[in-house]
């Protein structure tokens, strides 16, 4: 069953993110203001040529696949990212949890949003949230750490977004916001998954400690729409 986390947006898309999801019965893609991920199914060819019809120029998406690809006809690459998928298996070490984390919900959104962009996880706007189950650690009543869900694709949940302020590296707070998403994902008989820069081997090592194990490689490019 793996093989849905093959293609985790559309599939995302087309089940669990389907209330969020815009588009075709073909291609589907997010609000940009929730996410600028876009999917179609890996056996469409003409899936960059709907998007271009449907999305207004200037138009930014992020599309995520396994194998590189040429950047399609009508569509600029701002960046590429090299990551690789994480997939939770059981028996990861549990490590001590001393509190729980604090229920994120719209009020703190523009603050989540000014954490994600010091600390740069991944794209995330003022509706992000509408994910569903953010949670955060505060310090005097500042933000300071923050994870969440993100893709819903079958039976997976993605964890998402777990970012912690410079000023406070080192505390644990990463591993106790993973840790709760995990239990939260298991109570809901799902699969936790996640998505890392495969340069990124602190964090890779401490999934690894909880018990995520690598699945495969992904490449994430962020395009723009040609006017």
């Amino acid at each position: 069953m793996e093989q849905i986390l093959h293609n985790p947006v559309y599939h995302g898309l087309i089940s669990g993110d389907q209330h969020l999801g815009l588009g075709s019965e073909n291609v589907k893609y997010f609000d940009e203001a929730i996410s600028p991920f876009v999917g179609f199914d890996e056996g469409y060819e003409q899936g960059f040529e709907e998007l271009n019809d449907l999305l207004p120029a200037g138009r930014n998406i992020l599309f995520a696949i396994p194998q590189p690809i040429a950047t399609p006809k009508g569509w600029q690459l701002l960046h590429e990212i090299k990551g690789v998928q994480m997939v939770y298996k059981a028996g990861g070490k549990v490590l001590p949890i001393a509190f729980t984390p604090v229920p994120l919900d719209a009020p703190y959104a523009a603050e989540m949003v000014e954490l994600a962009r010091l600390t740069k996880p991944g794209p995330f706007g003022l509706r992000t949230i509408e994910f569903g189950h953010y949670y955060g650690i505060f310090d005097q009543d500042k933000l300071v750490a923050m994870t969440g869900q993100r893709l819903h694709p079958q039976q997976y949940t993605e964890v998402s977004a777990v970012c912690t302020h410079p000023d406070h590296l080192g505390k644990g707070y990463a591993s106790i916001l993973v840790q709760h998403q995990v239990q939260l994902i298991l109570q809901q008989d799902k699969i936790p998954f996640l998505h890392v820069r495969e340069d990124n081997s602190r964090a890779i090592a401490l999934y690894e400690r909880l018990g995520f194990r690598i699945s495969r490689n992904m490449n994430f490019y962020f395009m723009r729409r040609d006017a």
